[in-house]
């Protein structure tokens, strides 16, 4: 097998722990609803999910374990993609803010920065950010 093969596994292997990861906070308020849904579909879709492993991570015993990604850009990045799926349906509750701030610490951030990670993204996503904020963000 050459060794291409196995970093494509590899990689499989995480998306699919990712994918199962934003499954769980989807479905952390009791139910995954049609907008949680719709995004599930989109990211199963981008993270090369089939059918099978889809209906596999849907069932209520998610065996999958958090993946860590080496660059903090990649966890930046998955962070990003947990607040993508909170906010499907334009509401947040504090069950899925501790998943997204355990899933911050889960990632590798100290417990302290992964609160201000996820309070800021969270100010982020609902729009309340200081200009100065908006300002870098527009310019970048």
């Amino acid at each position: 097998m050459p060794i291409i093969d196995l970093y494509e596994h590899s990689e499989q292997r995480h998306n699919l722990a990712h994918f199962a990861t934003l499954a769980s906070l989807a479905a952390v308020d009791g139910e995954i609803n049609p907008e949680e849904k719709a995004i599930l579909d989109k990211f199963a879709f981008k993270l090369n999910i089939t059918d099978a492993e889809y209906k596999e991570v849907m069932k209520k015993d998610n065996k999958y374990p958090i993946q860590t990604p080496h660059s903090g850009e990649k966890r930046l990045k998955r962070l990003f993609e947990f607040f993508q799926m909170a906010f499907a349906d334009k509401s947040v509750g504090e069950d899925q803010m501790r998943f997204i701030e355990r899933y911050a610490i889960g990632l590798g951030y100290a417990p302290k920065k992964a609160s201000e990670i996820v309070q800021k993204s969270y100010d982020i996503f609902r729009g309340k950010i200081a200009f100065e904020d908006y300002q870098y963000l527009m310019e970048k």
